[in-house]
């Protein structure tokens, strides 16, 4: 199962009011492309589809479609804010290769 650290649901809370998005969570995913084979997708969402899985951490609801589900299990989501790097920060232990931007992955 996909988990979320409490700095990085804090951080979506955030970014969640500055765009005045009332009723909306995050939908995680996984996307076929970058230059390792797949990608992360963080969007925002206010509606579950069809074969979602919704999480919740502390109020916040996190959206992961069938398919991402596969490949986010065991996944952690930090945020990060330092001198060097600040943003999200995505480690999947099912992941056997990252690109050097660590934006994409391969399984």
């Amino acid at each position: 199962m996909l988990t979320m650290t409490d700095p990085a649901v804090a951080k979506v809370r955030e970014l969640l009011a500055k765009d005045d998005r009332d009723g909306y969570g995050l939908r995680v995913a996984v996307k076929g492309g970058g230059c390792s084979g797949f990608q992360y997708g963080l969007t925002w969402e206010n509606e579950q589809k069809e074969n979602d899985s919704v999480l919740e951490f502390d109020g916040l609801r996190v959206f992961v479609d069938a398919m991402s589900n596969l490949y986010l299990d065991g996944v952690r989501i930090d945020y990060v804010d330092g001198l060097v790097e600040s943003g999200f920060k995505i480690e999947n232990p099912n992941a056997t290769g990252t690109c050097g931007c660590g934006h994409s992955f391969n399984v």
